[in-house]
């Protein structure tokens, strides 16, 4: 049996799992106002449980980098999607701070691995012109999860009757992806028994660069790794991005609140329209690297074009956000920011694949991964600090990590090319 396009329903199925991630994620927050008064559990022993997530996260990026180098792209989905699956199940039967903060932290470690597995299987399955389109499938799945996330939890626990019995139903939707991933991806496109010869052509040959005339095949330690600055570029322009998209995730709803008096339900209406402008942003920064690229232009070029448009639509309607006269205005041009967060990501995202090869690129999507997770703990820090009166300086901020972003990769990465070792 041979299937046509193979590669879209392997980065089909990731965006899925993507979404999967952000439902599972996004369930206790849902649920806290009802696990809080019915267990006892207070703010402060919320903050803890985040916390420990966000950090177990951070570090469960670069823990899963290197294990989907050592075990591959199919067994390093299964084992991180059970792993979290399982966690996301368990806590229906945690009952205060500290089992909550367990399993918590579980879910954090494996939730991790989905991103430098995409990002591995994105540079095993799509020629060098795709990558950036297939990137932003995978990431549109951030943004949908985060539109979907609260409805089908909610809906779920009105047809469930208690938190209980929805965690266990949105962990079982993680076991039930395993079903079409172990189906589909056999093995890598080199010999999986469906892919055909011209598609199998197409993306083994797509994988050299032809501005160098040359195909990633340089895979050097962690510790060669970390001593190339192009792999500092990658690691800082991911640790100054990242803080931009959870400065929306982690305090959106306290900023409509604070800013302009919401509730409940005004703010489940405002809440997910960045996510709108997120997916249509991970569309566009894929495809318009894919349109350069067709059009003759070099790879470098390319990325840190598109890296920096991204960029300059973030600053911006960062700026502009500060002087939202409407609720209306200030989500709208939050969906703006998005727009351009997206449309960036993808691009940096692909980078380790644009220097290495598959058996490092884990390794480093992980390493950027961690310091990106970790960047943004040190934004939940700051921002009570700095949002008092209100959230102008949060925007501030966020307006100079886009400028840095883009100054990481324009200084760090001097051409986008397979990178040699050094005694060569």
């Amino acid at each position: 049996m041979k299937v046509g396009k193979l590669r879209y329903w392997i980065v089909g199925l990731v965006a899925i799992a993507t979404i999967i991630n952000y439902i599972d994620r996004g369930a206790l927050a849902v649920f806290w106002p009802e696990i809080s008064q019915e267990l006892g559990l207070t703010k402060a022993d919320y903050a803890i449980i985040i916390n420990i997530f966000t950090f177990a996260y951070a570090f469960g990026q670069t823990i899963f980098g290197k294990i989907f180098d050592w075990i591959g792209v199919r067994l390093g989905f299964v084992l991180s999607i059970v792993v979290w699956s399982a966690a996301t199940m368990l806590h229906a039967v945690a009952t205060q701070m500290a089992s909550f903060a367990v399993f918590r932290g579980l879910l954090g470690v494996a939730e991790a691995g989905n991103w430098p597995g995409a990002t591995k299987a994105n540079a095993e399955w799509f020629p060098i012109n795709e990558r950036a389109l297939a990137q932003g499938i995978f990431n549109s799945g951030a943004a949908i999860g985060g539109i979907v996330s609260a409805p089908v939890v909610g809906l779920l626990f009105v047809f469930l009757g208690s938190w209980q019995a929805t965690f266990v139903a949105i962990g079982a939707l993680g076991f039930l992806w395993l079903i079409p991933w172990l189906i589909v991806y056999k093995s890598g496109p080199d010999s999986h028994p469906w892919i055909s010869e011209e598609e199998r052509q197409f993306i083994l040959t797509g994988q050299r660069n032809k501005d160098v005339d040359e195909v990633a095949d340089y895979a050097p330690s962690s510790g060669e790794i970390l001593s190339r600055k192009e792999s500092w570029g990658v690691i800082m322009a991911s640790a100054f991005l990242d803080p931009i998209w959870w400065l929306f995730v982690g305090w959106l709803p306290l900023y409509l609140f604070e800013t302009y008096g919401f509730g409940v339900e005004e703010i489940a209406t405002y809440a997910g329209i960045p996510y709108v402008g997120a997916m249509f942003g991970a569309w566009f920064g894929g495809l318009v690297a894919q349109n350069r690229i067709k059009a003759g232009w070099t790879v470098n070029r390319t990325r840190k074009s598109v890296i920096a448009l991204g960029g300059l639509i973030m600053l911006v309607a960062l700026i502009a956000t500060i002087q939202a006269a409407t609720p209306l205005i200030a989500v709208l041009l939050m969906a703006a920011i998005l727009f351009g967060f997206q449309t960036a990501v993808g691009n940096i995202q692909t980078l380790p694949s644009d220097f290495y090869s598959g058996k490092s690129v884990g390794t480093l999507a992980g390493y950027a991964g961690t310091a990106a997770k970790l960047a943004v703990v040190g934004l939940n820090f700051l921002i009570p600090v700095i949002t008092v009166n209100s959230y102008a300086p949060a925007f501030i901020v966020g307006a100079g990590l886009a400028i840095m972003t883009v100054l990481s990769v324009l200084i760090l990465c001097p051409e986008i090319k397979p990178l040699k070792p050094k005694t060569a």
